[in-house]
């Protein structure tokens, strides 16, 4: 049995909708869901978009590989109603990403593991700090402590609530 982070986001739609209804589908199609974070509101990260977005991360029991994974998070990212328009960073209903799988180290075409941009990003961070601070970053090897305290990112992200951002 593997275990895989998954950072879920959107900023378009009926946000906390489709973060409900992404995590039905991961729970449905890759395994259970074993942990999650709270949700966080943050602003675009790389362009200008309109609205912010909403973020959660969720940690899945899985007999799935990486990159069964990868297939059926763009399938889910879909049914979200995801549009991709060949820009890397846009507004989107649902962003998928996989942050880590178990401790391993991936490079291929398709996929990176982990995620290359958990360092830059505090909106990924921080959750990742509520799930598991002393994780250590499998090819960092440091603890999410410590990335986040050597982030240079400076955008606001706040928790998020049921719909009312506190």
């Amino acid at each position: 049995m593997s275990k895989v982070v998954l950072l879920l986001g959107g900023n378009q739609g009926n946000r906390f909708g489709l973060l409900r209804k992404a995590e039905r589908l991961l729970s449905n199609n890759i395994g259970l869901i074993v942990s999650k974070s709270s949700i966080y509101e943050s602003e675009p990260w790389g362009f200008n978009g309109e609205n912010n977005f909403l973020n959660q991360i969720v940690v899945v029991q899985t007999e799935k590989s990486a990159l069964e994974i990868l297939s059926i998070i763009h399938s889910i990212e879909n049914l979200c109603g995801r549009v991709r328009n060949g820009n890397h960073w846009e507004s989107r209903t649902m962003d998928i990403d996989i942050l880590f799988f178990n401790d391993e180290i991936i490079k291929t075409e398709e996929l990176t593991v982990p995620h290359i941009q958990i360092p830059n990003r505090l909106f990924t961070i921080i959750p990742l700090v509520e799930i598991d601070s002393g994780f250590v970053h499998p090819k960092l090897q440091v603890s999410m402590n410590e990335l986040l305290r050597k982030c240079k990112d400076k955008s606001v992200v706040k928790l998020f609530n049921e719909g009312v951002a506190v």
